[in-house]
């Protein structure tokens, strides 16, 4: 199965990598951001991994509980733990930060036309709203949420309805 989702999110990724070549000045700062998420909360993850922690935050996004922009998401108070650990919000690792924007315009520019079109099947997070990586942190707030899947060394939760 883990194979299968890597190959999907390397089709994916692959297919759609110049799919983003005319965006507003708006819309590249949406993708900048999205892209910064991806790096920062995954750049260590395959593909799958990665591309997990963007559908997760498209979730936010369309979902009515968290702001409606993937800035928003992404900047929404202390949600990321790298957007308020004091260091520097630049990346630093070319060759993951070129993957991460690749990863992202693939995501911004399909994603939600996808989803709706697969009923949510192209959701590899089953409709999650959060994450975490259990190796590293055991937040207080997992405890009321339902795990979805494990993906790489993230656990991804969505509420518990």
């Amino acid at each position: 199965m883990r194979a299968f989702f890597v190959f999907i999110a390397m089709s994916v990724v692959t297919l759609t990598a110049n799919a983003t070549d005319k965006l507003s000045k708006k819309e590249q700062r949406q993708l900048y951001c999205l892209a910064q998420n991806i790096y920062f909360e995954a750049r260590g993850e395959d593909a799958a991994g990665q591309l997990a922690v963007a559908m997760v935050t498209m979730n936010r996004v369309f979902s009515k509980r968290f702001p409606s922009t993937i800035c928003g998401v992404v900047w929404q108070n202390k949600q990321f733990s790298w957007t308020h650990d004091g260091k520097s919000d630049r990346p630093k690792e070319k060759k993951a930060w070129e993957h991460a924007k690749q990863v992202a315009r693939t995501v911004f520019s399909k994603y939600h036309k996808y989803n709706l079109l697969s009923k949510g099947a192209f959701d590899i997070t089953r409709g999650a709203l959060h994450y975490y990586a259990p190796d590293l942190v055991a937040p207080r707030w997992a405890d009321s949420k339902v795990v979805t899947r494990q993906i790489g060394g993230h656990l991804f939760l969505k509420e518990n309805s």
